[in-house]
């Protein structure tokens, strides 16, 4: 099993920037791919930017711009930067972590993230 919490979510001004951390524990060793992803009220789950152990990094092109993805191996810590925050960025944000050998996906419990004018 894989435990998943994210940190770092909270109200950010039109404008600003933001830090979420996700911290792993319990099996993951196990872990391909880290990831995180966001749900806004009535919309679908999406994704915001993944990270391989090989430190491969996927970002949609519509945030590429905005958002950075790090891994801290050592301390099982992904860290997602995004900055010039917009209004339509108020989500949840989710971890989420994928094992290809488990066949396995852990999310964590959420980090609201609210952008207020």
């Amino acid at each position: 099993q894989v435990q998943l919490a994210e940190s770092g979510g909270g109200l950010v001004q039109v404008g600003g920037s933001l830090r979420l951390s996700c911290a792993a524990s319990g099996s993951t060793s196990s872990i391909n791919v880290f990831g995180w992803y966001r749900q806004a009220p009535g919309q679908q789950r999406e994704l915001v930017a993944s990270i391989t152990n090989f430190g491969v990094t996927n970002v949609p092109d519509s945030m590429k711009d905005r958002c950075t993805i790090f891994r801290d191996n050592a301390k099982n810590t992904v860290l997602l930067h995004m900055n010039r925050l917009k209004p339509d960025d108020t989500a949840v944000y989710y971890c989420n972590a994928y094992s290809l050998r488990l066949f396995k996906n852990y999310w964590g419990q959420g980090t609201q993230v609210t952008v207020v004018t």
